[in-house]
């Protein structure tokens, strides 16, 4: 027992953390799926895979990890693209919206 709790630090627990809100994202995306009838990935899976890359990201650098850094790096580059799809189709929709409101309304 005494060896565990030596190994539990401030950088283990910061690395639990990321793995948990990695690991998070496939629950989120497995419910979200089930309740639509079909595969879906909700806008939440993206954040999730950002949060806990960037942690899991300085928990590798800390480690001086060279492996486990390049795996992170990469996939945050990958989340922090996709969360700049979802803004994009967001401003796309809220611009449509705002057009078909203003060709509805009479002069």
């Amino acid at each position: 027992m005494n060896s565990i709790t030596m190994h539990i630090n401030f950088w283990v627990i910061l690395g639990v953390i990321g793995q948990f809100l990695f690991g998070s994202r496939f629950f989120v995306q497995w419910i979200a799926s089930e309740k639509r009838g079909e595969s879906i990935i909700p806008e939440v899976f993206w954040y999730l895979s950002m949060a806990g890359s960037a942690i899991l990201l300085t928990y590798a650098i800390y480690r001086r990890d060279p492996v486990f850094i390049m795996g992170q790096c990469s996939g945050l580059f990958i989340y922090t693209r996709n969360i700049m799809l979802v803004y994009k189709k967001k401003r796309i929709l809220t611009a449509s919206k705002k057009f078909a409101l203003q060709e509805t309304v009479p002069e």
